[in-house]
């Protein structure tokens, strides 16, 4: 049978259509994937960051873990950028201008990190100013993608979000090795200069960013989206917020990411206890961005039509038990078993990770479809804020424990308690499990969306 020319060329479009989960590949696309890319690429100094803080400012577990939570700040204040963005554009573009200052402020930060800080003051502040940097071009690519997740069919829901943490994830895995590799042969300030480079492809892809600049009329105008006003804005903003079905979900959230966590003690233990070296970790680190890539697919593969309480309730069960297995890290049991530290503590991250990427991955979803057209930027960053602070609450209360059950830098004594603990706190968010809307996000977008314009 011969095909003719023209339904060839549907077909290639057809194709080209479904390259990526059903997104067809365009220039704006490419320049949200890499700003995601970025983020991922980071990680190349998160081991250089422990250390530092570790080795070189010489800082207790529980400092270190109350440091983290510090600097995690700028997530919080996140709904604060996206108000700036939608509502105060310069020369016109809300969106092109903050990614350009947010990839530069970040390249400063890490030169500062490798060249001027020599105390957790200075290391604080030089952190915590790498971390509005990406917050910033975080708030900026969420809105773009939570205006083209809006035109989703029903079948296509969540694959922009699985695309571009996918996309974040694979940035990871290419560096998660080398953050520790690089570790072996070079100084930790040498990684941070290294580091330094990578946010400047932000304020490159910046310009491949599809939009207009904002006119004075169409400021003015209410009726438009993308010219909504700050007093429309907060209007808006106070009607969405108001909706039982969008403040009960993310009081859950916040619950289920407030529990104190042990990562910081956890690490100490690792390097000092355990003298589990920075190429292990870097290693360790790849099957984490593996692990979380394998959680995305899973999920967008057979779980995105899962209702959220199956899966928060199960995944936070099995996370339970399963974070339990680190007390025989912890006690040394597993090398009677004929374990090998270095294998537990692979397998053990691994599962644990695909657990927790299955588990976030419909907040996104949910998140991302809730949002008013014209302030997407500000209530998407409004919704994951308050996840954001629930991590900031987590860590510091970690902090609080280590502190209290004198775990330190040598004294590992009660840690086998503080994992107990920990994860026990994990079931905390169980009986709220019916706070969680018992349908999948485009299910109850229509009725929420509707609700918000009735009010």
């Amino acid at each position: 049978m011969l095909v003719s020319s023209s339904s060839l060329s549907k077909v290639k479009e057809s194709v080209k259509a479904k390259i990526l989960f059903g997104n067809e590949p365009s220039a704006e696309l490419m320049a949200i994937l890499t700003v995601y890319f970025v983020q991922g690429i980071l990680g190349l100094a998160r081991l250089a960051v422990s250390f530092f803080l570790k080795d070189e400012l010489l800082l207790s577990p529980a400092q270190v873990s109350a440091l983290l939570g510090v600097v995690a700040l700028p997530w919080i204040v996140k709904p604060l950028f996206g108000f700036i963005s939608d509502g105060l554009p310069i020369f016109g573009y809300r969106r092109r201008p903050y990614l350009i200052l947010s990839g530069l402020l970040g390249t400063v930060s890490w030169i500062c990190l490798a060249t001027i800080v020599h105390n957790s003051l200075a290391a604080t502040i030089a952190i915590a100013l790498g971390s509005l940097s990406v917050a910033v071009s975080d708030v900026i690519v969420d809105s773009l993608v939570v205006e083209r997740a809006r035109g989703e069919s029903q079948a296509d829901a969540g694959s922009l979000q699985s695309l571009c943490w996918g996309t974040s994830a694979l940035g990871g895995l290419i560096t998660a090795y080398f953050s520790g590799l690089l570790l072996e042969h070079f100084t930790t300030r040498t990684v941070f200069l290294i580091t330094a480079t990578f946010p400047l492809l932000v304020s490159g892809v910046a310009w491949l960013i599809a939009e207009s600049p904002i006119s004075k009329e169409n400021q003015d105008n209410p009726v438009n989206p993308e010219s909504i006003d700050i007093k429309h804005q907060l209007k808006q903003l106070r009607q969405a917020i108001t909706q039982k079905s969008i403040w009960l979900p993310t009081a859950f959230v916040f619950i289920w990411q407030a529990t104190p966590t042990a990562d910081s003690a956890f690490f100490f233990f690792t390097t000092n206890e355990l003298h589990f070296e920075p190429e292990f970790l870097g290693r360790v680190r790849l099957i984490t961005s593996i692990a979380s890539l394998i959680g995305i697919w899973i999920f967008q593969r057979f779980l995105k039509s899962v209702p959220f309480r199956v899966i928060f309730g199960w995944s936070t069960i099995l996370s339970a038990i399963l974070g339990m297995t680190m007390l025989l890290l912890v006690t040394h049991t597993n090398r009677a078993l004929g374990i090998d530290d270095h294998w537990f503590s692979i397998g053990d991250s691994l599962v644990l990770t695909v657990m927790g990427q299955i588990a976030y991955m419909p907040v996104l979803v949910l998140a991302a479809r809730l949002c008013p057209p014209g302030i997407e930027a500000t209530f998407f960053a409004l919704l994951m804020s308050v996840s954001n602070l629930a991590g900031l609450i987590s860590y510091e209360l970690g902090a609080g424990l280590m502190h209290l059950m004198g775990i330190t830098e040598n004294n590992f004594t009660n840690l086998a308690l503080l994992v107990i603990i920990t994860n026990l706190t994990t079931l905390l968010p169980l009986p709220f499990l019916n706070w969680l809307p018992p349908v999948q996000p485009e299910q109850i977008t229509g009725k929420i969306n509707s609700a918000i314009s009735e009010a």
